[in-house]
C-alpha cells in the first residue's frame, strides 16, 4: 500500500458524501481511505459505513469524540500505506492528485512534500516556496503567523515522519494543524514545494472554536516546550506569535489580556520584531485598536 489518506470525521454528514465520492475517481493505483468516525452527534458515521460497504478501499474507525488530533492520530496509527495524506471531511482532492504527490515525493526522495490548494469560491493559494525549503525558515514564518502556504491540506509525508507529532491536548481547539507541522518540521525533515493545485478547501463553514485567552496560556506553554530545544533560533517568532495574538484580542476588544497574561509573558521585545508590532504593544490598547483596524484593512487591499 503507498497512500492512506486519513478523513477526521465529525458532524459531516452533508459533505462527506461528496468527499469520498471524489476520493475514489482518484487514477492511483494504490491507495486507501480511512475515515475515523469521531463520536459524531449526526449521521455521519452511518454514511462513511454505507460507502465502505461499497468500495473495500474504505475503512471506518469509530470512536469516542477526542478532538480532531486524536483522530487523525488513530488513523495515522491504523495506516497501512508508506505515505500518508490528511483531507478534511467537507473539503476534496481534486483529479490526479495522489499521482502528483506521490510522483513528488518519490521523485524528490523528501519527507514532506506541500503542493497548494483552490478555495470552493474560487482562487487558488499563492505559491510561495519552490523546491526544497529550510525547516526552520518554515517554522519561523508558521508560529509568527505569516504563513501563505498550505499547513495540513495539499501536504504529503512519510508516515514515519508522523511519529510523537499529532499528541496535542485536545484543549487546543486551534491551531493543532499548526502545532503538527512545527513538531515535523523540528525533526529537520526534507520538505519539498511544488506548484500543482491538489485539494480543494471549503471556506466559512461555522464551527464552535472560541478564542479564549486560558487557550492561548496552554498554547503557547507547549509550543514553548516545542521549540526549547533550539530556542535561540526560534525565540524572536515565538514573541511575535504571542503579539499576534494579543493584537487578535486587542482588535476583539478583549483589553484585560494585557494585565492578565501578555504584560508578564512579554517582558522584552527581542531584535528582529516588525515596527508596526513594536507601536501596537508600546499603546494602551484603546489607542492600538485603531491601529490594528487600519492595518488589517491595508493587508486586505494589498492582498
Amino acid at each position: 500500500m503507498e497512500i492512506s489518506i486519513v478523513i477526521p470525521v465529525y458532524n459531516k454528514a452533508e459533505y462527506i458524501g461528496g468527499c469520498l465520492e471524489g476520493l475514489l475517481k482518484q487514477d492511483f493505483p494504490s491507495f486507501e481511505v480511512i475515515c475515523v468516525c469521531d463520536g459524531s452527534t449526526d449521521n455521519s458515521g452511518d454514511i462513511c459505513d454505507q460507502w465502505a460497504a461499497k468500495d473495500t478501499r474504505i475503512r471506518v474507525i469509530h470512536k469516542d469524540n477526542g478532538g480532531v488530533t486524536a483522530a487523525r492520530q488513530r488513523g495515522v496509527e491504523e495506516a497501512l500505506g508508506r505515505y500518508i495524506i490528511f483531507v478534511d471531511a467537507d473539503d476534496e482532492l481534486l483529479p490526479h492528485a495522489l499521482h502528483t504527490l506521490h510522483d513528488a515525493i518519490e521523485r524528490t526522495k523528501a519527507d514532506e512534500v506541500v503542493a497548494t490548494f483552490r478555495l470552493h469560491t474560487g482562487g487558488t493559494s499563492p505559491i510561495v516556496y519552490t523546491g526544497e525549503a529550510h525547516p526552520d525558515s518554515l517554522i519561523q514564518t508558521i508560529i509568527a503567523g505569516k504563513n501563505r502556504f498550505p499547513i495540513l491540506w495539499g501536504c504529503i509525508f512519510r508516515k514515519e515522519i508522523l511519529a510523537d507529532t499529532l499528541d496535542t491536548p485536545r484543549a487546543i481547539i486551534e491551531g493543532e494543524d499548526k502545532m503538527m507541522q512545527v513538531k515535523v518540521l523540528m525533526k529537520q525533515p526534507k520538505v519539498y514545494f511544488i506548484p500543482d493545485c491538489v485539494y480543494q478547501y471549503t471556506v466559512g463553514l461555522p464551527n464552535n472554536r472560541r478564542h479564549t485567552l486560558e487557550h492561548e496560556k496552554l498554547y503557547d506553554d507547549i509550543l514553548r516546550q516545542v521549540l526549547a530545544p533550539r530556542w535561540d533560533v526560534f525565540h524572536t517568532a515565538f514573541v511575535l506569535h504571542q503579539l499576534k495574538e494579543y493584537e487578535r484580542f486587542i482588535a476583539d476588544g478583549n483589553d484585560d489580556v494585557r494585565k492578565d497574561y501578555y504584560q508578564q509573558a512579554i517582558t522584552k521585545l527581542p531584535a528582529g520584531i516588525p515596527l508596526y508590532d513594536k507601536i501596537v504593544w508600546a499603546l494602551p490598547p484603546l489607542l492600538a485598536r485603531p491601529l490594528i483596524g487600519l492595518y488589517r484593512k491595508a493587508i486586505q487591499i494589498k492582498g
